[in-house]
């Protein structure tokens, strides 16, 4: 696939010059601090230096004095209380930490997560009555809420109040709770906007530690937090970076019975960073409620023994390796249907339906399509008589802004720039098809349609060093609006060692004309330049600076992010 380099601009040569004397690092690494913002002593010492002292006042978020009234009266006169939540992991986890907050001190609290089949996204109405039913009076929700005015009025009326804690987009309907604490909300003065679901309820838990109890109880649920910034792909960035940095410290060395058992469950031996949880843990938390109920997923995250811990996450696997056949095979279908079909395949997106697909997979299969064909995609299927979907998009383009202009043909909707949700009626399900094409045909640029890799400097391989990896790695936690270093090097070939493994990958020892140093490089999905490599021709390589661990010997190691042939 072709990709477009970007350079970033690179600074001046005063401020790197200026940053690289304040803070001791040489102008490459001043360099990418400041096209990252950090352009002063101050800022680069609480980059490099995170404290939880960092974190915001919780009660600066709207209507979170509210929230504690309500829930010490609940406390206070024992009242019921119910933990209601998404059955993602962000919603998961979200329920996990509030709900073994709370219970730690006040045993008149349970967990509600609905049945993403039965029920599907948000409070639903057979939850409240659920809650009326076993007489509870206060519902908590989290990673929901934001959009449920009606049925948060339903539960008004049957005398059950209600706490949203929500990070999505609220509509111009915001619901008649006791308080809703989303900070995305247009008169909400909270000073970070990009907190995960479950980093709302961090802020709930933090402010009623703050008014009634002590914050150095917070610490054992960090965990959750950075497992839930990971896998929501929030921006890592001011709190959220904060937060990742110390979850991933807990995460690493000292977990929770449940988040430990699925470490082992996986095989994890080295420190996950924010990738690897996205590609280990994220995945077997989320297959609790895509191939079952997402109710297995709180009771592992909530487990309170190893031993328990342990049986429960035995369990989460094996509904995750059931996940993995469903994606395989249902992606295998999708690919299949755009390849037979000439219109599909010259299409600027992509809307497929398969009434037979299962629920719990469309938006991994959603993923993996835009990994294919790089263009803004639904992945359709039918559910209790509707058509419900999962879409994904392409960098730069606003999937959201696209599902609203057809929110006429659609029962409901939710999500983010990149990322949604949508139930239709199946009458409406050609006329959403053409609808959707038409928008991200209209709006879309041939820029947006080509996958991007932003360069941050070049680099020659004798810049290149443990010292300046060590300095690399101290700007983890890398993510979204924080990505790993990219760099540029020209006049790259092979040394020795060419290899392909798995009939994807390439690897080989690296040299740079005009310098004595090599390096192993890797190449993941890039066996389209096997050919070419094995040539000896000379390339430019945009890559990553990373450290490798094999056999017990750590050594630096490029990761290739693409390669052009002069």
């Amino acid at each position: 696939m072709y990709r477009r380099w970007i350079q970033k601009e690179i600074p001046s040569q005063e401020e790197i010059e200026k940053l690289s004397q304040a803070i001791n690092i040489n102008h490459s690494l001043a360099s990418i601090l400041i096209q990252r913002g950090i352009t002063d002593f101050e800022n680069a010492k609480k980059f490099f230096r995170p404290s939880l002292d960092h974190l915001h006042d919780p009660f600066l978020m709207k209507d979170m004095d509210k929230a504690m009234d309500r829930m010490k009266k609940a406390i206070d006169s024992g009242e019921k209380i119910l933990i209601y939540g998404d059955y993602d992991v962000d919603g998961t986890t979200a329920v996990s930490l509030v709900y073994s907050y709370i219970h730690n001190f006040y045993g008149k609290c349970e967990v509600y997560i609905p049945d993403r089949y039965a029920e599907g996204y948000g409070v639903s109405l057979a939850g409240v009555e659920w809650a009326e039913q076993n007489g509870y009076t206060l519902i908590i929700s989290l990673d929901c809420g934001i959009k449920s005015s009606e049925l948060i009025d339903v539960a008004n009326n049957k005398g059950i109040d209600f706490i949203v804690c929500d990070h999505h987009l609220p509509d111009n309907n915001i619901p008649n709770a006791i308080a809703v604490l989303d900070p995305k909300q247009n008169d909400c003065n909270y000073p970070y906007k990009e907190l995960s679901g479950c980093g709302i309820g961090f802020k709930l838990i933090q402010a009623y530690a703050k008014r009634y109890r002590d914050e150095q109880e917070l610490a054992p649920y960090l965990d959750l937090v950075a497992v839930s910034i990971a896998s929501d792909i929030v921006p890592i960035n001011g709190e959220n970076r904060t937060l990742a940095h110390f979850g991933l410290k807990k995460l690493n060395e000292d977990p929770s019975p449940g988040l430990k058992a699925l470490k082992e469950i996986a095989a994890i031996k080295n420190d996950l960073d924010v990738s690897g949880i996205v590609f280990t843990l994220g995945p077997r938390i989320n297959a609790a409620g895509r191939v079952a109920h997402a109710r297995a997923a709180v009771d592992l995250l909530i487990a309170k023994t190893e031993e328990e811990a342990n049986d429960l996450a035995g369990k989460v696997n094996i509904k995750n390796d059931l996940r993995k056949q469903f994606d395989s095979d249902i992606t295998e279908e999708a690919i299949a249907m755009i390849e037979n079909d000439a219109t599909l395949r010259s299409a600027k997106s992509t809307v497929l339906f398969k009434n037979t697909w299962h629920k719990g997979v469309i938006g991994i299969v959603a993923a993996r399509c835009v990994e294919k064909y790089y263009r803004p995609t639904v992945i359709l299927t039918e559910s209790n008589n509707k058509i419900t979907g999962s879409a994904r998009s392409v960098n730069g383009f606003d999937l959201y802004n696209a599902i609203l202009e057809c929110s006429d043909l659609l029962e409901k909707f939710g999500g983010h720039k990149y990322a949604a949700g949508l139930t239709l009626d199946i009458q409406n399900l050609e006329l959403f098809q053409r609808r959707f094409e038409e928008v991200v045909s209209s709006t879309i640029t041939e820029d947006m349609l080509t996958p991007v890799i932003e360069i941050d400097m070049p680099l020659d391989f004798n810049m290149i060093s443990q010292k300046f990896l060590n300095v690399l790695k101290q700007m983890a936690p890398f993510g979204p609006e924080s990505q790993r270093p990219v760099f540029q090097a020209n006049n790259i070939y092979v040394f020795n060692s060419l290899s392909s493994f798995k009939d994807k990958h390439v690897r080989f020892l690296a040299g740079q004309e005009g310098s004595d140093c090599v390096f192993q490089a890797v190449g993941f999905d890039l066996i389209e330049h096997y050919d070419r490599l094995s040539k000896r021709d000379v390339f430019k390589m945009a890559f990553t600076v990373e450290e490798n661990t094999f056999n017990g010997t750590t050594s630096i190691q490029l990761r290739i992010k693409d390669i052009k042939f002069h």
